[in-house]
């Protein structure tokens, strides 16, 4: 079930840092100031590969110009730690939306996180699109889960600003044969 207004107040604001907008059904949340850009590799990336990024931090009165066709890590302004009976997604304001600019793509949080939210932020309009930190960039659906018995303590789980991919992290060999030897 879907939380409404009402219980995103009762349930979640207490867990929630925000000045955001509570609507009928979501909670709308910022931009926060840091950002990280993935540095180019000539040869590309591979899946399980350890990724370097360039980190930018904005000041609020400063803006960052996303141009066409590029894509940045983001974070949320919010710090959140979800009840062991709520998850949520994240998802993009239609407003934002409709400009060209999306800004998740893994945007299920499972109950138990706690911290910001890395938002993976792309520029799909043939327009430059400046971002500002602050801005109510996206929303926070949340909806009740039942019978969870091991609350989410994954790598990302403390994040306090933009996060990189873990995926190198990930024990991909032990989970699938084809990397068996």
């Amino acid at each position: 079930m879907i939380l409404g207004d009402k219980a995103i107040k009762e349930r979640i604001l207490p867990y929630l840092n925000t000045h955001g907008t509570v609507n009928p059904a979501s909670v709308n949340v910022r931009l926060g100031n840091t950002l990280l850009i993935p540095k180019r590799k000539l040869f590309g990336i591979a899946i399980g590969e350890q990724i370097q990024y360039k980190r930018i931090e904005l000041r609020e009165s400063e803006t960052y110009r996303l141009k066409p066709g590029k894509f940045i890590l983001g974070c949320t302004k919010e710090v959140i730690h979800t009840p062991e009976d709520i998850a949520f997604h994240v998802d993009g304001r239609s407003s934002i939306g409709r400009i060209g600019l999306f800004i998740q793509n893994a945007g299920y949080v499972d109950p138990g996180f706690y911290g910001s939210i890395t938002l993976e932020i792309y520029n799909a309009s043939p327009n430059t699109i400046i971002l500002h930190p602050g801005y109510e960039i996206g929303q926070f659906v949340f909806q009740e889960v039942s019978e969870v018995e091991n609350p989410y303590q994954g790598k990302y789980n403390g994040q306090i600003e933009a996060a990189g991919s873990r995926m190198h992290l990930d024990k991909l060999e032990q989970r699938y044969s084809f990397y068996a030897e």
